[in-house]
């Protein structure tokens, strides 16, 4: 490429425009953080939810689940976490 190909311009110029735009994003506003809704729900939650939602079956949880303290954080701690999994997946 020499300095006299109109490519080479235009390849410069867009070179520079990239690098000026660059430093602009350092102050573009962080996204604000997500408010998420807390979920604390016992087992007596899941029982009423369950009949509410399909009374033929009702509350069935063959692995006792609900029962469960996932890494020592408690039962609602274990079952927001399983109900967030199930959702996310």
């Amino acid at each position: 490429w020499s300095r006299t190909c109109p490519i080479y311009f235009l390849t410069m110029q867009t070179a520079l425009a990239l690098a000026l735009l660059a430093p602009a994003a350092a102050f573009v506003a962080p996204a604000p953080a997500s408010t998420g809704v807390k979920v604390q729900e016992t087992k007596a939650d899941l029982e009423a939810l369950a009949v509410k939602l399909n009374p033929v079956v009702g509350y069935y949880d063959p692995l006792g689940l609900a029962d469960a303290d996932f890494w020592g954080r408690g039962n609602e701690y274990t079952i927001g976490w399983l109900r967030h999994a199930e959702i996310k997946h």
